[in-house]
């Protein structure tokens, strides 16, 4: 398996999503509020790749907000096992955090999450004999990656840094990335390349986020986003993802439509062997899906 690189997008987008108790004055005698979400899409994309091989996931989320100001998200998606080896295809992220500020104008966030994917790793030589012409060391990198986050945000407009704390990123090592260069790449040089500089992490990658909400009607919201990753050690792995959505509050449903879209620097590094087949995890994309809170 090589490097896959996406997150879950917007850890603290959907901490945000539990802002604490602006709803507070709705309910005079509690002080905390509790979300559950079921979203039903027809591809998972986390900035703009997809996780599920292109085809359709469903999603949980439980928010928590404590008028203190406290939040805390857990999710759970399928995901594909073609992408994510050895793992069960699902992909837990939870997260906790705080949040201040006025939401009309200035606010703020900080906080700390973890991606898990229960059992999946990949094999690959983390070393390159360039004597022999062989691949060397070879050993296991899970997927599962740690963030530290920080939110600034006026208004609609909001501003995210995800701090990577783990030792990897979503499985991003001299493995995964200089062995998915090896297997994808017409020509070697630029793997070759990439173990040369020796056996790295991703540890202190970071991950940037821009999103821009414009209320078109009482139940209508345009969502513009831009993102950016940039993968320590590994400048290969760098992309900007966008996305366009249109959400719609309708017969207790929210209905979403998004265009999401890529740029990569590294092609073979956003692709999968599914079979005899290679796909590529970052084609542009109309992705559809419907929720509903409970």
């Amino acid at each position: 398996m090589r490097y896959q690189s996406n997150i879950a997008a917007g850890i603290l987008a959907t901490i945000a999503a539990a802002t604490p108790l602006a709803h507070a004055d709705e309910r005079e005698t509690a002080n905390y509020q509790l979300d559950t979400e079921v979203r039903l899409l027809t591809d998972q994309r986390t900035r703009g790749m997809s996780d599920s091989l292109l085809q359709p996931a469903a999603k949980l989320s439980l928010q928590f907000a404590h008028q203190s100001g406290l939040v805390a998200v857990a999710e759970l998606v399928n995901v594909s096992k073609t992408q994510f080896l050895d793992g069960n295809g699902i992909d837990l992220t939870i997260g906790a955090g705080y949040r201040f500020g006025d939401p009309e104008g200035w606010h703020y966030g900080v906080g700390l999450a973890a991606e898990i994917f229960p059992g999946a790793k990949f094999d690959a030589p983390h070393g390159f004999d360039m004597n022999t012409f062989t691949p060397t060391n070879f050993s296991s990198t899970k997927y599962d990656s740690e963030f530290a986050v920080l939110e600034i945000g006026y208004g609609a407009l909001e501003a995210r840094i995800l701090d990577v704390i783990s030792d990897t990123y979503r499985g991003a090592d001299t493995g995964g990335v200089c062995g998915a260069m090896l297997q994808f790449s017409v020509d070697p040089t630029k793997a070759l390349e990439c173990y040369a500089r020796g056996d790295q992490g991703s540890r202190g990658s970071l991950l940037f986020d821009l999103d821009y909400k414009i209320r078109l009607a009482s139940a209508t919201t345009l969502t513009l986003h831009v993102g950016r990753q940039k993968v320590a050690n590994f400048s290969e792995a760098d992309f900007t993802d966008y996305r366009i959505g249109l959400t719609r509050k309708q017969w207790g449903f929210e209905w979403n439509l998004d265009w999401v879209s890529t740029q990569v620097k590294t092609p073979e590094l956003f692709m999968v062997q599914d079979g005899s087949n290679v796909r590529s995890m970052n084609d542009d994309k109309l992705v559809f899906s419907v929720a509903r809170r409970f």
